[in-house]
């Protein structure tokens, strides 16, 4: 992604301070630049690469920085950037394969003021919001909630209720959507190019703060919620032509080791019919904790085909942060 010194959003559509009711430069002086450098064999460097930027949003005062988790997975090495000030180095805490947050703990000090949490559930379709980068109003973007809704993503990830914002922060990873009150609301995870309930172009997709609040101190004690790993089987799948179609398959993944090819269309999973990527991630996750055997029938060229996939827990495949 681009450095802040090669890149601002347009004028018009940059926050004003005058427009909100709230101190608009001390709330985006909680967010932060994040770079992370993750090794060359770690599992998830050929499709997220190595080298990741984006951003964070300071959550606690002691420096716990909140962020998209696919920007610090198996990261070795991750620096955070205030919008004055030198660069510090942190530490990848967490990441919640469920709800996509990750956390890092600056360790160094960072004199900042953490941005308050607020309550996702309670913004409405229409409000006016900030989704804010680092560096200030040139790279923030004054937005609006356009919808409130079921998000599937192709990676075995589902949201019930995700939140869509427009127009579309070009630096997305990270950012802060903060509300009318000048609390945090959502974490940038996503640009999506289609329309979503009526509105066209392109939008980012926010991952409401809510699903932080019940699992924030499992993270920070144990590194990951307090509940069964989810089955995974490593397959990447889209909604083509009102069918279920394997788009890829993660290296050594378990999909992949059961012999499933990109291509095939799922039929069912534990004898249910699937008609919708999240309800094929349910039904998956329905059957039973990481490791539960997934009977899956596939149509392989007009072939009927019955298979059988150990599931895993994807944690187990991704390189555990290194200790400072």
């Amino acid at each position: 992604m681009p450095s802040l010194s090669d890149w601002k959003v347009a004028p018009d559509k940059q926050p004003k301070p005058t427009d909100y009711h709230f101190d608009l430069e001390a709330a985006m002086n909680a967010v932060v630049g994040l770079r992370a450098m993750v090794p060359e064999d770690a599992f998830t460097a050929q499709i997220l690469g190595t080298e990741r930027a984006g951003n964070g949003v300071l959550i606690r005062d002691s420096g716990l920085v909140l962020t998209i988790g696919y920007l610090i997975t198996e990261a070795e090495t991750i620096w955070l950037s205030p919008n004055a000030g030198a660069p510090v180095p942190g530490h990848a805490l967490a990441y919640d394969q469920e709800t996509g947050f990750g956390l890092v703990q600056v360790l160094a000090q960072l004199d900042l003021q953490a941005l308050p949490i607020g309550n996702s559930s309670e913004a409405q379709i229409g409000e006016r919001v900030v989704v804010a980068g680092a560096g200030g109003c040139q790279h923030s973007v004054a937005a609006r909630i356009v919808a409130k809704q079921e998000f599937a993503g192709y990676w075995e990830y589902v949201l019930d209720e995700a939140i869509f914002t427009t127009p579309a922060h070009p630096n997305w990873g990270g950012t802060a959507m903060i509300g009318e009150s000048g609390e945090l609301l959502g974490i940038g995870s996503l640009q999506l190019e289609q329309g979503q309930k009526g509105a066209s172009g392109h939008l980012n997709m926010i991952v409401p703060i809510d699903l932080l609040k019940p699992i924030l101190d499992d993270l920070l004690r144990h590194g990951r919620p307090n509940r069964p790993p989810r089955p995974w089987l490593g397959l990447y799948a889209a909604e083509i032509d009102d069918r279920i179609v394997i788009i890829g398959l993660a290296d050594r993944g378990p999909a992949q080791r059961a012999g499933l090819r990109t291509g095939d269309i799922v039929q069912t999973i534990g004898g249910e019919d699937v008609h919708s990527l999240a309800g094929m991630f349910r039904q998956i996750w329905s059957l039973g904790r990481a490791g539960v055997e997934i009977p899956i029938r596939l149509n392989r060229d007009g072939h009927m085909l019955e298979q059988k996939i150990v599931s895993a827990d994807r944690n187990r495949f991704f390189k555990a942060p290194r200790l400072h």
